[in-house]
């Protein structure tokens, strides 16, 4: 009898600690489509790039990070595009996919990320001299993130023009750690960014504001642009997708940095959302409509103060959802 009073007790707890489990699954389950549902209601379709890279297959990232030297440089036809003018002071020098952006100013230039080693010098170099642009009057370059495909020109633009390199410092620390990252190369430490700086040259400003969790050392930006004449402000996300190591406490800086970049957004009024890759802000797209504008018609970039909040709601919710799937019992 008390064996068999025993294998009972046994049976009932495994039973609810079954359907304990079953039912923290089910709840995780639902909570992650909740978050899925609330990005794709909040991209619509201004952030269908951000959305897929985000929400519908994001990576899982290794929690040991590779410091691996870069690959052959792909062929020119995929990332080769001409350089254009997009506001009165904001012009394109980037790629297909990576942006790069040149702020002009009554002083001079602030450059804003500088692509890869292998195409920095064709693009940016090559690009400002098409657009009338003087190369040697990039006084400062503001580095969203150390990745190679955004700090690729900065040793070139330090080098050639005395640029001052803009970056934050446990992005600096990376880069100075770094064994193979860097073959042609590192940038010098310069200027160490802090949150709420503003990088001042002429008439012109860019705020910085740190936004840790694509890396460490991330930070985005708010600017003004002008629109024949018009002021606009720019809402820059400096980092967004999720390769970073997949733990909870990376998509808590993620998701807390959205947050704060959103309320950065929201309180200087910007109506225009731009980034470093062109699958989140849709860049390149929106340069070819610029030719084909009317002047009845608002700017491509300009989507105003609700899209802008929408866009760092879908970064958030992703994040939301990638966070609770590693909490996720395996199937």
């Amino acid at each position: 009898m008390k064996n068999h009073t025993t294998n009972a007790g046994a049976a009932l707890v495994l039973f609810f600690s079954l359907s304990g489990a079953s039912a923290f699954a089910q709840s995780t389950s639902d909570a992650i489509d909740a978050h899925l549902v609330a990005a794709r209601d909040a991209a619509g379709f201004d952030f269908t790039g951000t959305l897929a890279r985000l929400c519908v297959a994001p990576p899982a990232v290794p929690n040991t990070v590779r410091d691996v030297a870069p690959g052959p440089a792909p062929a020119r036809d995929t990332w080769f595009i001409e350089p254009a003018k997009v506001f009165d002071n904001l012009y394109f020098v980037g790629s297909k996919i990576h942006s790069s952006w040149a702020l002009t100013s009554s002083e001079g230039i602030i450059l804003i990320d500088t692509l890869w080693t292998y195409n920095s010098e064709e693009e940016i170099i090559g690009g400002l001299k098409k657009l009338g642009l003087d190369p040697a009057k990039v006084k400062y370059v503001i580095i969203s993130h150390a990745h190679p495909d955004h700090v690729g020109g900065a040793k070139l633009m330090q080098d050639r023009y005395g640029s001052r390199i803009v970056m934050g410092g446990p992005d600096w620390d990376s880069i100075e750690k770094s064994v193979n990252g860097y073959p042609a190369g590192k940038p010098k430490r310069d200027v160490v960014a802090d949150d709420g700086q503003k990088i001042t040259l002429g008439d012109t400003s860019v705020t910085l504001i740190a936004t840790p969790g694509h890396t460490p050392g991330t930070f985005s930006m708010i600017f003004t642009v002008r629109d024949n004449g018009k002021p606009l402000t720019v809402a820059y996300s400096g980092g967004t997708a999720f390769n970073f190591p997949s733990t909870a406490a990376n998509f808590d800086t993620y998701i807390k940095s959205q947050s704060k970049m959103a309320a950065a957004a929201a309180a200087a009024n910007a109506t225009v959302l731009m980034s470093n890759h062109s699958e989140f802000d849709l860049a390149t797209t929106k340069i070819r409509m610029i030719a084909s504008r009317k002047p009845s018609e608002p700017h491509p970039f300009e989507i105003g103060k609700e899209a802008v909040a929408r866009y760092f709601v879908v970064t958030g919710e992703c994040a939301q959802a990638a966070r609770l799937k590693l909490t996720q019992p395996p199937k």
